[in-house]
């Protein structure tokens, strides 16, 4: 391609330079000026126009330089439409034509140049042909044959350097290092070879090392070695792993409020423990949990003296002190609500949270507080707290209330809480009035092992539930009491497909004719139970009132599909659930309720909306659910 530029002579410039800056007396000789600049600036351009047709370039076009027709697998095809050396003519031309030379030019390099774009994507014996065909524009036809593409048939990788010396010498973390580098190596034997999937690979594998603790690890070097009698290709490499990072010192930045301890609490770790990507981000992520801060960054300097003991950076933004929330909505279970929510997170101007929610809605009536400790050295934290609450249904109306003190824990992997607790019930329905007490110890139970605690598509988490104590009713008796609980979810990826399942089983034993308070007996239905029913709903019946059970027994089956790959967040879903609450198993005849929904990825975690059919009923109903249960 060539270009022509004309530019007015000096002398004229200089003169409508001149011309601009003339006074007001010489306006009109101004004037004269500026028509014989443009006069000799036109002059200018159609002497070069005339130059332009005697050297070969041809008039300026809107139409294409050339009709460029690559014929070759997808998607080399559009590899080739982008970067071909002819691809780039017409969006560089600037509307001039090209020259007969410098199109066979651009036709006889193209083969070299696809071959070489080819080998970038593991296809090392292409043949490429390149014609011209005339026309207005020309048409230039590119024909591509790859051939077999180039497969690893090895990758083999040599560590040296501190985490080498101390896997011989059997340290953990050193041998956890080196198996992840050759075992976890993202372009394993039989995979297509790419020059991007190398890269990619590379850094991904260094990336995942230095997560180890070992921060300063580089390539030493990388080699590919293509076989072109088999289509193979060996890779290897020498990885120096540099030392190993240890955490030391803590360095909190944005503390106003609250103590230092509290952050030391939570960071729970003993100095000298490796410095991994892990140990980081649960750090992080228990600082973003405690509800003290807006924001929280755990991080390692860039420049480290000693990193036998590396400084760890804390970053914070505190919350403000006290909160309040107030929210409208509508909920199945117990319809219109509107709750207030308050926080102070220094009462009093000690390191304790103080939290109230009040909610009123159209079936419950409900107030439950809790006053905590901070965090506490083994992430421990003592806590009071107590509810009260009216709650009605078809049946019956449910009043009750508790006061219980405890201790409890929250890792990423389980959560516990122990407590004594005395409770109250008053239940009303058509049969009369019974009230019920208890004084028991409890104890609940998470474990978790799940890919992501908020969002899961991978693993599973068990609930338990075991409480024990002295119940009173009356009508009834006084007697001992057990209860016990326990809850599976399981998460599962099938495929396209996100699949999962719960099972939730549970009893009450009580002697001497007592019956326990309410809130401690099982009814099921409703959202996260057995949807197409009513909330609470599927329990046992006494003199035409529904009352709670002594047995529990739910399960439920769901597979979710994203409606597009470009919202993976935004799924379609169908579902089976099953279930009821009884007196006795003998009695427990599970309800059947089935459905569809659509799931949304958000921030707070999963949002629900469910419409099942109850099989018994032969009706069906809404459920509307946000976060996870558990």
């Amino acid at each position: 391609m060539r270009s022509l530029e004309v530019r007015p002579h000096f002398e004229d410039r200089r003169q409508c330079l001149h011309a601009s800056q003339a006074s007001g007396r010489q306006r009109a000789l101004g004037r004269l000026a500026l028509a014989t600049c443009g006069a000799l600036l036109l002059a200018a351009v159609l002497t070069g126009c005339g130059t332009a047709e005697r050297i070969g370039l041809r008039a300026p076009t809107s139409q294409p330089v050339l009709q460029l027709d690559v014929q070759a697998p997808k998607p080399l095809d559009k590899l080739l439409e982008r970067h071909l050396d002819l691809a780039r003519v017409n969006r560089q031309a600037l509307g001039e034509t090209l020259n007969d030379g410098e199109l066979e030019r651009l036709v006889a390099l193209a083969p070299a140049q696809a071959r070489a774009l080819l080998e970038t994507e593991g296809y090392f014996h292409a043949d490429v042909l390149a014609t011209i065909e005339p026309g207005d524009p020309p048409r230039v036809r590119v024909q591509v044959q790859p051939g077999q593409r180039v497969l690893v048939v090895s990758a083999q990788f040599q560590l040296q350097g501190a985490a080498q010396a101390e896997a011989e010498r059997g340290q953990t973390q050193a041998l956890a290092a080196r198996r992840g580098l050759r075992q976890d190596w993202p372009l394993p034997a039989g995979a297509p070879f790419r020059n991007d999937d190398w890269g990619s690979a590379k850094a991904v594998s260094l990336a995942g090392f230095r997560a180890q603790a070992y921060v300063g690890a580089q390539w030493l070097e990388t080699q590919g070695r293509v076989d072109f009698a088999t289509d193979r290709v060996a890779l290897s490499g020498t990885l120096d792993s540099g030392p190993l990072y240890r955490a030391g010192p803590l360095r909190i930045r944005g503390l106003n409020h609250h103590d230092a301890q509290t952050v030391q609490n939570i960071a729970d770790y003993a100095p000298g423990i490796p410095a991994t990507e892990d140990f980081l981000l649960d750090f992080q992520e228990r600082l973003q949990q405690s509800g003290l801060f807006d924001r929280a960054t755990v991080t390692l300097p860039e420049q480290v003296d000693d990193p036998a003991a590396t400084p760890v950076q804390v970053r914070l933004t505190e919350r403000k002190l006290q909160q309040a929330t107030v929210g409208l909505g509508y909920s199945a279970n117990v319809g219109p609500q509107m709750t207030l929510e308050h926080a102070h997170r220094r009462p009093f101007g000690h390191a304790a949270t103080a939290r109230n929610k009040f909610e009123v809605a159209q079936l419950r009536r409900q107030w439950e507080g809790e006053l905590s400790t901070h965090t506490l050295q083994g992430l421990y934290r003592n806590l009071i707290g107590g509810a009260a609450s009216r709650e009605e249904s078809d049946t019956d109306v449910v009043s009750s209330a508790r006061l219980r003190l405890g201790r409890a824990q929250e890792t990423k992997r389980f959560s516990r809480l122990l407590f004594a607790e005395a409770e109250r019930s008053l239940t009303r329905n058509a049969a009369g009035t019974q009230g019920s007490s208890s004084l028991a110890l409890h104890y609940h139970g998470i474990w978790r092992s799940l890919d992501n605690n908020l969002l899961p598509t991978t693993g599973h988490a068990w609930t338990g539930q075991f409480g024990a104590g002295q119940a009173r009713s009356d009508p009834g008796g006084s007697g001992p009491f057990m209860r016990l609980y326990g809850r599976l979810n399981a998460y599962r990826k099938l495929g396209a497909w996100y699949g999962q399942g719960r099972v939730e089983l549970g009893q009450v034993v009580a002697g001497g004719g007592a019956v326990v308070p309410e809130p401690l007996r099982f009814r099921a239905g409703g959202d996260e139970s057995v949807r197409g029913y009513q909330y609470r709903a599927l329990a046992p019946t006494e003199n035409g009132v529904v009352v709670g059970g002594k047995v529990l027994f739910t399960a439920s089956a769901e597979v979710a599909r994203p409606f597009t790959d470009r919202l993976p967040d935004l799924m379609g879903a169908v579902f089976i659930d099953a279930g009821r609450a009884a007196q006795s198993w003998r009695d427990l005849h599970p309800a059947v309720g089935y459905g569809v929904g659509v799931r949304y990825g958000s921030p707070v975690g999963q949002l629900k909306l469910d419409l099942g059919w109850g099989h018994e009923t032969g009706r069906a109903r809404l459920h509307l659910t946000v976060g996870v249960p558990f």
